[in-house]
């Protein structure tokens, strides 16, 4: 599990391509303390499995499921990644709760200065807006954010100096593509309500056959 935090900006080092897979090379400076083959890393919001590291990168694979679903079909040598470790058992919850699951992307339409802080305006698919809400979370390339606002065919975010500056979304510009994970906590409310919804209907018509209705 990850908070949406970013520790560092990474640099993509290498990149192996196979059919509709790839194999990645990142290159880090602080995230290798303390790091084992089979740890997760979080990058641009992606969970993914650490298969080889030295001093100074790291190599993940990347399956087909997570190519169709993520914007890592444009990753290029030199692309810069935002990059987070599995939170700790004792560490702070400084963000909200990020699987490094990704539901889909987006693309950015708009960027625009509002004082210190960059707005920024992503379009995305009804799959996903629906379980965005105003002042709720989401996670932009693996970021911690706050939507602003939400309409039929986009939503916004406020983007603060610090996080301007150690994280890689306001490099990007209008037209780009980005990784979007929507707060786990919506999903599961919809789940288990139309579970429950579903279960009062079914035994509705089980007592109304029962009884001849």
């Amino acid at each position: 599990m990850f908070t949406g935090i970013i520790e560092e900006i990474g640099k993509v080092k290498a990149i192996v391509r196979h059919a509709n897979s790839i194999k990645l090379t990142i290159g880090v400076n602080k995230i290798l303390e303390d790091l084992h083959i089979g740890d997760s890393i979080c990058t641009n919001g992606v969970c993914l499995t650490v298969t080889a590291f030295d001093d100074s990168s790291y190599t993940a694979d990347v399956m087909p499921e997570t190519m169709s679903r993520t914007n890592f079909k444009d990753l290029r040598v030199n692309d810069r990644v935002n990059l987070e470790r599995a939170m700790p058992a004792n560490g702070r919850f400084g963000g909200h709760i990020v699987s490094g699951h990704i539901d889909g992307t987006g693309v950015i339409s708009k960027i625009t200065k509002d004082d210190k802080a960059i707005r920024v305006r992503i379009e995305t698919q009804p799959e996903i807006l629906r379980y965005i809400v105003e002042k709720g979370s989401i996670a932009i390339d693996g970021i911690s954010l706050t939507v602003t606002d939400v309409s039929r065919f986009d939503f916004g975010v406020s983007i603060i100096e610090h996080t301007q500056d150690e994280t890689t979304l306001t490099k990007k510009k209008p037209g780009d593509t980005v990784n979007l994970e929507n707060d786990i906590v919506g999903k599961y409310v919809e789940k288990f309500t139309g579970s429950i919804a579903a279960k009062r209907d079914a035994d509705l018509l089980n007592l109304l056959n029962d009884n001849n209705f």
